[in-house]
């Protein structure tokens, strides 16, 4: 992942009610959410919610997948691996972590 695909989605998963949403999907697992439900369940206007999908949609956190009549959304789990992964990869390269300099102290 580059910088800026990672700042795109960072600034995305800024927006409270994107998190929100992002959580939920998260939390949803592999079956997703269909949109009507992650609706109801975050009490939000339909157009708010499409507004903010789409965002997460466009930074490639969060599928959709139409099944008959359903939209069903679904969070994109290697983006989230990969963002996270972007964060913490290089964790302490340049210097001792945190942790282990409280391991030493103990």
């Amino acid at each position: 992942m580059n910088v800026e695909e990672a700042a795109k989605q960072l600034e995305a998963l800024g927006n409270p009610t994107r998190l929100q949403v992002y959580r939920t999907l998260v939390r949803a697992g592999g079956a997703g959410l269909p949109v009507g439900r992650l609706q109801d369940k975050l009490d939000i206007a339909a157009s708010t919610l499409s507004h903010h999908l789409h965002r997460l949609i466009l930074t490639g956190l969060v599928t959709q997948e139409r099944q008959g009549t359903s939209l069903i959304c679904r969070a994109n789990y290697p983006a989230m691996d990969g963002l996270v992964g972007f964060l913490v990869d290089e964790c302490c390269v340049d210097a001792p972590c945190v942790a282990e300099e409280g391991d030493a102290a103990a």
